[in-house]
């Protein structure tokens, strides 16, 4: 595990996306593809953004994979993340090989084992993901299943994840927040052969001490990184200042 810290969240961006970009093109010059996982919310902002403008990936070698999504949340809203990622990369770069958007609305048991199925054949290179302000790793809130070997599952989300979505804007109230999501599984986001994780602000703060230096342990979901061989965590001044300094330096 790797810890780069930057001035700004922006910085913080542009490094990750930098990292990302490489290992695909390195992947893609070794196999020919890449298989690829993408996560969502603010905290991806700015990685996004700097990834669409890295030159030299050949997108049409690329299958590409989500973390989560919310149960009976139409495409239409504002928080739906097929939208978010229809929106903010995949309207913005050349065609991908393949997409495999969770669809939330429908037959969840059908949509989960269609996806189980579909990533069972695609062993993940590049996951870029980040952590909540619970901890959690996608939206595997703690206690976290660190057991369970299918690759997508449903979860229940507890109150301080709803609550971070409201307080990010994507939902008017708490009520409004759905009660439960499809998330990837822990175990699965750990067979990635490379891990990006980008995570700005100061509301992260604790999660972030919590993840690095406390124990791997479910009940801090995102420590569980600290046991990936190849896994980067990039932060901002803000999201790193609960760290003590042998670990910011």
């Amino acid at each position: 595990m790797k810890v780069v810290i930057s001035d700004t969240k922006q910085e913080l961006g542009i490094k990750a996306a930098k990292l990302a970009a490489e290992l695909m093109r390195k992947t893609i010059a070794e196999k020919g593809f890449a298989n690829i996982i993408l996560a969502t919310g603010t905290s991806q902002f700015q990685t996004l953004e700097q990834l669409i403008k890295e030159e030299n990936i050949d997108w049409g070698k690329v299958t590409m994979f989500h973390l989560d999504e919310f149960i009976d949340l139409p495409l239409a809203h504002a928080a739906s993340f097929r939208k978010y990622l229809k929106e903010r990369f995949l309207n913005k770069v050349s065609a991908l090989k393949a997409v495999h958007l969770i669809n939330g609305e429908g037959d969840i048991k059908e949509e989960i084992a269609n996806l189980n199925s579909i990533i069972s054949q695609h062993p993940i290179d590049v996951a870029l993901v980040g952590i909540g302000e619970n901890g959690h790793l996608a939206f595997n809130d703690p206690p976290a299943d660190f057991e369970n070997v299918n690759p997508y599952h449903v979860v229940n989300l507890d109150e301080p994840c709803r609550m971070q979505q409201m307080g990010e804007g994507w939902f008017g109230s708490l009520d409004e927040v759905p009660l439960q999501a499809i998330s990837m599984t822990v175990k699965q986001i750990m067979k990635s052969r490379y891990i990006v994780c980008s995570v700005p602000d100061e509301r992260k703060a604790l999660a972030v001490r919590n993840s690095l230096l406390q124990e791997v342990s479910n009940i801090y979901p995102a420590s569980i990184l600290q046991n990936h061989a190849h896994c980067t965590f990039f932060l901002d001044k803000s999201s790193a200042s609960l760290l003590p300094e042998k670990v910011v330096a």
